[in-house]
């Protein structure tokens, strides 16, 4: 499976982006999807996830109600939609895949990362 993130860039507090993340070499559907960030010098941590099939999700506290992660199976791509962005969510954002219907937040559970994509909220 390769897994590719786009759509990282600079923005200011309180502005939006929209994170995507493209899967092939694999029924991107068998797949739980998730997206992690990991900031300078901290470990990498939980995001979102979404099942299979894009009927339940799952946050981290940090970012319930300002983010939204949904699927497109049928274009074979993952989103993270960020709202009112803030200084912390400075990160590098990474998609991940499991093929564990589990809806875990560890990372361990993940088998399939894509190369990460630079999110830079400025104060």
């Amino acid at each position: 499976v390769q897994l590719q993130a786009s759509g990282g860039g600079l923005v200011q507090t309180g502005a939006s982006l929209r994170l995507s993340c493209a899967g092939s070499g694999r029924a991107f559907s068998s797949l739980g999807m998730g997206w992690f960030r990991q900031a300078p010098g901290k470990e990498r941590e939980f995001v979102a996830t979404i099942s299979r099939r894009g009927g339940t999700t799952r946050y981290d506290d940090s970012v319930t109600g300002r983010f939204t992660i949904s699927r497109d199976n049928a274009e074979n791509t993952v989103y993270l939609h960020m709202n009112s962005l803030k200084p912390e969510d400075t990160a590098v954002y990474y998609c991940a895949a499991r093929t564990m219907e589990n809806m875990s937040a560890s990372r361990y559970a993940y088998t399939y990362w894509g190369q990460g994509t630079l999110v830079t909220v400025s104060s």
